[in-house]
């Protein structure tokens, strides 16, 4: 069996967080035309949303449901 190292983990959250906060300030700029609100709501809610994510993917990690072991001939 295996399981994501937490470097891992870490790191596929902190690369989705750069592109879903890329793309919430952009939306927000466009829903707003306030640069600085969309920057500071950006902050917050993907901060938050990074903590939950590497949680979910732990959890995921945790778990077998989906999985298989590959056997190498």
């Amino acid at each position: 069996m295996f399981h994501e190292r937490h470097s891992r983990t870490i790191a596929k959250s902190i690369t989705w967080r750069v592109i879903a906060f890329s793309s919430s300030m952009i939306i927000l700029y466009i829903l707003t035309g306030n640069w600085e609100l969309s920057f500071y709501h950006s902050v917050v809610i993907h901060s938050v949303k990074t903590i939950l994510y590497y949680i979910h993917e732990r959890l995921w990690n945790i778990s077998n449901f989906g999985q298989e072991l590959k056997t190498v001939k």
